[in-house]
């Protein structure tokens, strides 16, 4: 398959996806957390996207490589206030398993991402 944008890539239709279940979720938290960790995971799952497709945006291979480093920190960030929302009772125990389940599944995938941009670079030098 021919990767003409950002929109292609597997890794930022997941982010997308991923990014609907916890804004859905996050309706249903506390009202106080408003401004709190519904706020924090909300930002934190869109950074996730953001980052993608900002370094799909990027001419060089380290530029790339730095909004993607970007993406998976925010991966685990994400991962942080999931586990967060359920030890305080906001998100299920199915909910969270999902959650967490996707997350790793796109951290996998980002990573070889990575690792394949990376390669990309060091054989262009």
């Amino acid at each position: 398959m021919f990767v003409k944008d950002f929109r292609d890539l597997e890794i930022y239709q997941l982010s997308l996806e991923i990014g609907k279940k916890i804004y859905l979720i996050t309706r249903t938290f506390p009202a106080e957390e408003k401004f709190g960790m519904s706020d924090q995971l909300r930002r934190a799952v869109a950074s996730i996207g953001a980052n993608i497709a900002e370094a799909f945006g990027r001419f060089h291979y380290r530029d790339k490589l730095v909004f993607l480093y970007n993406a998976r920190g925010s991966i685990y960030e994400t991962i942080h206030f999931v586990e967060l929302g359920f030890a305080v009772g906001y998100i299920d125990q199915a909910k969270k398993d999902e959650l967490l389940n996707e997350l790793d599944k796109l951290s996998v995938k980002l990573n070889n991402f990575i690792r394949s941009i990376g390669k990309r670079g060091a054989d262009n030098k």
